[in-house]
């Protein structure tokens, strides 16, 4: 299947076409002159900080990394052995201890 245009539409296109082609002639060429590409040591420089930069914050990022535990789950609770008391036994065993000065006496 070939497209072809109509007689009467052909010439307006062809000749948008190449206007719309044309380099601008009133020596503004876009922003791209004779230095169009061209670097700067400075801009050379600030290219290298940035890398360098970059270099610390990804060995900052991998010694983080390696700090992160592998789940966040939490353990699972050890039970105790048999002969082995708990710390609820313990706390409950242990008489509570009041602070020097107070009285054991309740007062009314």
């Amino acid at each position: 299947m070939s497209l072809t245009l109509p007689a009467g539409v052909a010439l307006p296109v062809t000749a948008s076409a190449l206007v719309l082609t044309q380099q601008p002639g009133n020596g503004d060429n876009g922003g791209q002159g004779e230095d169009f590409g061209k670097s700067s040591p400075v801009g050379f420089l600030v290219l290298i900080l940035f890398l360098i930069a970059v270099a610390f914050l990804v060995r900052s990022m991998t010694k983080h990394l390696k700090r992160v535990p592998a789940s966040f789950d939490d353990p699972p609770a050890e039970e105790p052995k048999a002969g082995e008391p708990t710390a609820e036994a313990e706390a409950a065993a242990e008489p509570e201890k009041k602070p020097n000065g107070a009285s054991s006496a309740k007062a009314d």
